[in-house]
């Protein structure tokens, strides 16, 4: 079944149009993160899901209902904020019952609602306590509790966790992974612009840029086959490595120009008219590896700034005669490599091409 449905959503503040048409449909039960840069549109679209936006133009349906007057309250929706936003003086038992009680919920339904949720995030031997004698990471887990009692079809987090300390976004992030799986038949929507939140919670994952949608796919689908040049460097860290190219044969497959004498051959599809045209070539930093002897270069230059993180390291390399510089992750340590000549190449799988206008080729 259905849990949400958008058609044609558009939003507007007076002149200033921030929506431009969104058409998604998430079935009942999916988890689903909208990503984007800031000021991309992704709170908007949620508080409009929420009903604390109206609607300019289009048609919003939640479980088959139209809803795009329906106040929030009616909804049957939930929100978790980025702010906590817990009563200081009740326990934490009476913020997560607050809501049920104004609702004039069944006193025994209201206290099996709440230890439910408390069992769900691990809350149990808090209940009792205040709220400024918990932990962020355990406030903000009151927060997600107080939303679940409400019993929702639909779950909203508006960036839960970027209040939160490295450690305590990890912890979180996993109890909501936890969660998403014990409540099989609630659909839940995220956002956040935190890569790593989207690619380990999302079934599927919506790429949003200037008030539209880029693309929306499985996280992995979304890494390996981006749609345009935009998801491509917006989806992994580093960003994809983008270099202009010039293509010299066009057909099933098809060979670019790197500069020089440097050309590859692509087991990417390419319209024979496009022979000649420009383009631009793509290889994620971690599908670069040091080339061996006889293997085809892809790129050699010097190595400039050396990032050791311990798991990987993020070498830079020094400015080619053309090109933006580029950037190679490799596994583990790498030592004593600044200041030396390295040539790289990767897998031919591995490797992307877009048209002049940022769309992607599709692979052979």
């Amino acid at each position: 079944m259905t849990g949400l449905v958008l058609k044609d959503i558009r939003k507007s503040y007076g002149p200033v149009k921030v929506l431009h048409g969104i058409d998604l449909q998430i079935e009942k039960g999916e988890f689903v993160v909208f990503v984007g840069p800031s000021g991309c549109g992704k709170s908007t679209l949620l508080r409009m899901i929420a009903g604390l936006e109206g609607i300019t133009a289009g048609e919003m349906q939640i479980e088959g209902q139209r809803v795009n007057d329906v106040p929030p309250s009616k909804r049957g929706i939930a929100m978790v904020f980025q702010s906590y936003a817990l009563y200081p003086h009740m326990t934490v038992y009476d913020n997560m019952a607050f809501g049920m009680r104004i609702a004039g919920e069944d006193k025994a339904e209201i206290d099996r609602r709440v230890r439910s949720a408390a069992e769900k995030l691990q809350l149990e031997p808090y209940l009792d306590r205040l709220p400024k004698a918990l932990s962020g990471g355990q406030r903000q887990r009151v927060a997600i509790g107080r939303a679940i009692c409400r019993n929702p079809k639909v779950f909203l987090f508006d960036e839960p966790l970027s209040n939160l300390d490295a450690a305590l976004r990890v912890a979180t992030r996993i109890e909501i992974a936890r969660l998403n799986e014990s409540m099989p038949d609630t659909t839940m929507i995220y956002v956040t612009h935190d890569q790593v939140e989207a690619m380990t919670l999302a079934d599927r994952i919506v790429v949003l840029s200037a008030g539209r949608v880029e693309q929306v796919g499985a996280p992995l689908e979304l890494y390996e086959h981006p749609a345009n040049l935009f998801v491509a460097k917006f989806i992994g860290s580093p960003a994809m490595n983008i270099v202009p190219t010039t293509i010299v044969e066009a057909g099933p497959t098809t060979t670019v120009s790197l500069g020089g004498d440097r050309n590859i051959s692509l087991d990417i599809a390419t319209p024979p008219d496009h022979k000649g045209r420009k383009a631009s070539f793509g290889v994620r930093p971690e599908d670069l590896r040091i080339a061996t002897e006889g293997e085809h270069a892809l790129f050699s230059g010097t190595i400039g700034i050396v990032e050791a993180l311990g798991e990987v390291t993020l070498l830079h390399l020094e400015e080619l005669s053309g090109e933006d510089p580029v950037v190679v992750k490799l596994p583990g340590i790498v030592r004593d490599v600044r200041g030396k000549t390295l040539t790289f190449t990767a897998d031919a799988g591995k490797l992307h091409l877009f048209d002049a206008d940022g769309h992607s080729y599709r692979k052979a």
